[in-house]
């Protein structure tokens, strides 16, 4: 078998893996609802609790700097709030739970089948990233497109461009979620093991990346922590990119510059490192950077792992 043959072999066995754990994933009900557990939880938190508070916080803020407010721009400003929130959540905990697979095959035997196949070990283990990429993207845009049919009811300030940029950050983020579970779950070998990450990761990273509350209500301390974890930036790049129009719709109707900065800083639009603001370019730098770290950590890991049983 020549190079060309050997090449088309790895490209259809690559292919014909990724679809099947993509099937596996969505066949698994379990699985699959378990996955949407923490956007759910996000969902009811907003619809019963935070919309309120996010509301009468805007509204409190309008009155103190004398501009007359229409309400659907307060609308369309919590709105946007829980777009970015959800979507910074899910492109995330989704990726955890997608990629239990990896797991469930240790467990049920299935890897040690593949590894007995001329399947090569960095096929397998690039058809795992590959298929929890496409699973959790699935998803995330499900979600994106019931958020935008949300907010278009509530009060639509995005431009195209605006849009454009929230299915970038979703890409982006979710590449980094595929890629940091991947980390996290290659040496798990239980189904235990795989569901207490799962939890903890659910439990905690809405609060962690500011989705469940901004991270400048933290102290300073717990801000500077954050502040070096990535998933920080990609919660604020979905903030901006949701809520861009109504930033503008604000100057438009004359709200003072020094109010709309405020109200940036205090829902995490504007992050910054050890008291200097960080740029949107740097914020997708440290999105990709830490993406691509992590997928090189990935295959390292699986490296070091085939050579260890040689």
């Amino acid at each position: 078998m020549n190079g060309t043959e050997m090449k088309n072999v790895k490209k259809r066995t690559f292919l014909s893996m990724v679809k099947r754990n993509v099937k596996l994933f969505f066949k698994d009900k379990a699985m699959f609802f378990t996955s949407l557990i923490t956007p759910l939880i996000l969902l009811v938190l907003y619809g019963t609790f935070l919309w309120n508070v996010y509301e009468d916080s805007f509204l409190a803020g309008a009155e103190q700097s004398g501009v007359p407010v229409d309400l659907k721009l307060v609308k369309g400003c919590v709105g946007g709030e829980l777009l970015s929130s959800l979507l910074a959540v899910s492109c995330i905990t989704v990726a955890f739970c997608a990629n239990m697979l990896m797991v469930q095959d240790k467990v049920n035997g299935a890897d040690r089948d593949f590894k007995m196949t001329p399947v090569k070990s960095g096929v397998l283990a690039m058809s795992y990233y590959t298929a929890t990429l496409i699973s959790t993207l699935i998803i995330s845009f499900t979600a994106l497109g019931a958020g935008l049919a949300f907010i278009a009811f509530k009060g639509w300030y995005l431009s195209a461009l605006d849009v454009f940029l929230i299915v970038l950050d979703v890409i982006i983020l979710t590449a980094f979620g595929t890629a940091l579970s991947s980390c996290i779950n290659f040496p798990l070998s239980t189904n235990g093991q795989a569901s207490a990450v799962g939890t903890i990761v659910s439990a905690g990273y809405g609060f962690i990346c500011g989705a469940y509350m901004p991270i400048s209500n933290f102290s300073g301390g717990l801000q500077k922590v954050i502040s070096f974890l990535p998933g920080t930036y990609g919660t604020s790049l979905l903030r901006n990119h949701a809520l861009r129009g109504v930033y503008a719709e604000m100057t438009d109707v004359g709200f003072p510059e020094e109010v709309i900065n405020s109200i940036r800083d205090s829902i995490d639009c504007n992050i910054y490192f050890f008291g200097t603001k960080v740029s949107e370019g740097a914020m997708y730098a440290v999105l990709a950077g830490s993406t691509a770290l992590l997928i090189g950590i990935y295959v390292l890991m699986n490296v070091l792992k085939k050579a260890r049983k040689r």
